[in-house]
């Protein structure tokens, strides 16, 4: 994330997610990757994960080198040994040098950044690490559809849409490619899909997009 919250995030994700819910999020994301987006990642990619959490995405991905950026210290435990964890900002992606990243994932990040200067830093600070011909993955709450249940959160502060993410990401320099205003449901609580099976049939069901997803999915590219 950007800026420091004022509560602890390991806090409020115990609260959030009981044990079961982040052993049912890790079985449906390991389904997420394999079978959706392992498609946009080449094994001999360099991946940076931004806000990566309990790094769901990351472990499960399939490429040469694995990073994962996050404030809270919960990602340190929940990495897999071939994850590299740097404990920065999203804001700060000093670790890294220009032009050496193939990859960055950034699922449910920027709903949680506090401006939109915030923002454009992340989006400046992709743009600079990623090769030309890099690529930016997002998976985004789309308050154009999700406008009644994005402030459940504590912790969300910036409502993005398609639209406007869009704008951003074209003012630093980066080009969507691909754009789903509508994929998954809004989060893992939703109703639909809440098992690895039933998973694998929405990700088929184009049409089940449009009636339940309020998250979109974009790659833009450099």
């Amino acid at each position: 994330m950007g800026q420091t919250e004022p509560y602890s995030l390991s806090d409020l994700y115990e609260h959030r997610f009981s044990a079961a819910e982040r052993e049912r999020k890790t079985a449906l994301w390991k389904v997420l990757c394999q079978s959706f987006f392992q498609k946009y990642v080449r094994e001999s990619d360099t991946v940076v994960d931004l806000g990566a959490g309990y790094c769901e995405f990351i472990n499960n991905i399939r490429c040469a080198k694995k990073y994962a950026v996050d404030l809270s210290e919960d990602t340190q435990t929940a990495a897999a040994e071939d994850v590299t964890v740097v404990l920065k900002p999203a804001t700060d992606l000093s670790s890294f040098e220009a032009q050496t990243v193939d990859a960055v994932f950034a699922s449910n990040l920027f709903e949680h950044l506090r401006t939109k200067d915030e923002l454009m830093a992340v989006l400046r600070e992709v743009h600079r690490i990623l090769k030309p011909g890099g690529r930016l993955l997002v998976l985004q709450p789309n308050i154009h559809y999700a406008y009644r249940e994005y402030w459940d959160y504590l912790d969300h502060h910036l409502p993005l849409t398609h639209l406007s993410l869009e704008e951003a990401l074209n003012i630093v320099g980066l080009t969507v490619r691909e754009m789903r205003p509508r994929f998954l449901p809004y989060s893992f609580k939703s109703r639909l899909p809440q098992s690895p099976f039933l998973l694998k049939l929405y990700l088929a069901a184009g049409p089940l997009h449009l009636i339940f997803g309020k998250q979109l999915f974009l790659v833009a590219g450099k």
